[in-house]
């Protein structure tokens, strides 16, 4: 008992130094200001209608960053005092990590566990390899399990190699779900670019994000277009914005470039791989299809696409998946090619597909398009299917 006592007083604790806290916490506080100068309500100095109109549209305008500012001023706060607590790992359990794997070569320091939000525990650790030879992070890890009588897996973020060198390891609790992509993609006919494109994106708290976007037009433009949306959104969530908070920064960003003809949809499905729960977002985008067996099911939201108006509510659909289940994302040109009574054509062959590799749906799928258009690929289609088995 006072062997335990002791090893529950050895919480250690790691946060960023003194000075670059209070250098966040400065930044914060300066962007809490200047969102505050530009929250303000809204007062017409006239009462001539154009101006009132402009006026109003440069009284939204701040908001839209009053609220950026306020995003960002968050962001800095919570890095800033931020706190990890490491548990130490109990002594017979670190003895026995440590001389286990030192017979296969591979030297182990200071393992220990890392509480997350969710109530799951993290193992960190330093590894190296004694002999100069090298060891996958899986293998490692599957070592680690057996050993500590846990399913753990490398983080997102954590070196897939050990090598000679030390490096610091995170184990993550290994997700019920293991989720597969496939896409299939065609070109638009007499182009060499796709308009459209797609990013998967995995985060080490065992959330797997796939977004699709469709350009305007296709083409190289087009590309381009969809192409920088999506990795405004991936560095976005990179750097600790939500979802949510990710797509208006981006949407502002098109609205006040004022181009009219560059308006991209952005379609997201975002999958909790421990509970199976996801959460699907359109902005413009198509629908998407929720095949379960034989049954299929058309989630569609009326939202129009980035840039047109300066601020927007996205408002997610809310599924839990199930083993075997398939997301389908679809752009418009798939859709287009179905005809106007698509939402019955692709849920009939959707129920009929025998497949089980997401790939091998995915180009099944184009090649059900080709041949309902004729064999003409009149805009760019790009189709991205999702499977997901509990593990």
């Amino acid at each position: 008992m006072m062997r335990r006592k002791r090893e529950e007083k050895e919480l250690q604790t790691a946060q960023v130094s003194d000075l670059c806290r209070r250098r966040l916490l400065g930044y914060a506080d300066s962007f809490h200001e200047l969102a505050r100068s530009y929250d303000r309500e809204f007062v017409p100095e006239t009462d001539d209608r154009e101006a009132v109109l402009a006026q109003r549209r440069l009284w939204e305008s701040r908001q839209i960053i009053s609220g950026h500012l306020e995003e960002m001023a968050k962001i800095m706060t919570e890095a800033a005092c931020e706190v990890l607590s490491f548990h130490p790992m109990e002594n017979r359990k670190r003895r026995l990590l440590t001389q286990a794997l030192a017979e296969e070569g591979i030297q182990v320091e200071s393992p220990h566990y890392l509480p997350r939000e969710d109530g799951r525990q993290a193992v960190v650790l330093t590894m190296r390899t004694q002999r100069g030879g090298k060891v996958s992070a899986e293998d490692a890890a599957d070592m680690i399990s057996v050993l500590l009588d846990r399913r753990l897996m490398p983080a997102a973020d954590t070196p897939y190699v050990v090598e000679p060198d030390p490096q610091s390891f995170i184990l993550e609790e290994e997700a019920g779900f293991l989720a597969l992509t496939g896409f299939a993609r065609a070109t638009k006919e007499d182009e060499s670019v796709s308009g459209d494109n797609y990013a998967v994106v995995e985060s080490e708290r065992g959330r797997v994000t796939v977004m699709l976007s469709d350009g305007t037009g296709s083409g190289e433009r087009a590309g381009k277009d969809s192409e920088r949306v999506l990795d405004l959104m991936e560095k976005m969530l990179e750097a600790g914005y939500d979802i949510d908070a990710a797509i208006n920064m981006v949407n502002t960003a098109l609205f006040a470039a004022g181009e009219d003809i560059n308006h991209p949809t952005l379609d997201i499905c975002d999958i909790d791989l421990y509970d199976g729960s996801c959460q699907l977002r359109k902005v413009g985008g198509a629908a998407t299809f929720l095949k379960r067996g034989q049954e299929v099911e058309r989630v569609a939201m009326g939202n129009l696409p980035l840039g047109i108006f300066g601020q927007m509510e996205i408002l997610p659909v809310e599924r839990r998946l199930q083993d075997g289940d398939y997301l389908i994302m679809v752009s418009d040109g798939v859709v287009d090619a179905f005809g106007e009574e698509y939402e019955d054509s692709m849920g009939s062959v959707i129920a009929g597909i025998q497949e089980c590799s997401p790939g091998e749906i995915a180009e099944r799928l184009l090649r059900f398009a080709l041949c309902a258009s004729g064999g003409r690929i009149r805009d760019d289609m790009t189709i991205g299917v999702i499977g997901i088995w509990k593990t």
